[in-house]
């Protein structure tokens, strides 16, 4: 399979263009990668993916997905902004550097505060689920896949633990929904910043840091997209 490998702060995506994928076709290609972006169609300013996760099931959305898809396209059209879609959601994307890129994620649903078993969390939609749990991150390897799967989830969710640590700062670790956990979550951060009311705020991820601003309902997020391979 004919591909590229993206990096995006630690989520690495390989990028296919011009093949259809299957369910069995990702996982016996998707290898140590965070999971594949399939190109449908792309013009000069817009690309058209399909978000693949390893175990084969497809995502609503990605912040870092959308992001690499959006360089990928800028590196062959020279595009200075990119509409993403992703079935019926999008995402606008604008080059600010030669790495580093603003995306407006559209509007956002924050839930009150509820407990599931126990944990007390936030629900979050950014085009995809979000369970944020305000805690010590590295609890996330027994919370994330508790949550993950937990019938109040009905279409599984993925899961943030994270604490803030200076003003405007957070840690967290993310547990993806498919991919279990993984480096750093574009969707994550802006699902992080909207649980704990952080803005502007700097999500600090094991694969380093992503820029999140909330304005009027509608989340912004920033941060780098390279190719590696």
């Amino acid at each position: 399979m004919r591909s590229s490998r993206w990096d995006a702060q630690g989520n690495v995506y390989l990028v296919v263009d011009g093949e259809q994928l299957t369910p069995e076709r990702v996982r016996a290609h998707v290898g140590p990668n965070d999971g594949i972006l399939e190109v449908f169609a792309h013009g000069d300013d817009w690309v058209e993916i399909a978000i693949w996760n390893p175990d084969g099931s497809r995502a609503e959305m990605s912040g870092n997905g959308t992001r690499i898809a959006s360089r990928w396209l800028a590196a062959q059209t020279g595009a200075d902004v990119v509409t993403v879609r992703v079935g019926p959601l999008q995402v606008r994307a604008r080059m600010l550097d030669e790495v580093l890129v603003e995306q407006d994620m559209g509007q956002i649903q924050i839930g009150e505060p509820e407990e599931v078993d126990g944990i007390r969390l936030v629900a979050v939609v950014v085009g995809n689920p979000h369970a944020v749990v305000d805690d010590d991150p590295a609890k996330v390897s027994v919370l994330g896949p508790k949550l993950e799967v937990h019938p109040r989830f009905p279409r599984r969710t993925n899961v943030q633990v994270a604490r803030v640590v200076e003003p405007g700062v957070v840690e967290a670790r993310v547990w993806e929904r498919g991919a279990g956990e993984t480096a750093s979550s574009g969707s994550s951060a802006v699902a992080v910043a909207a649980a704990l009311g952080v803005s502007p705020a700097t999500i600090r991820f094991p694969g380093g840091e992503l820029h999140v601003r909330l304005e009027n309902g509608r989340a912004f997020l920033t941060g780098p997209a390279r190719q590696i391979e």
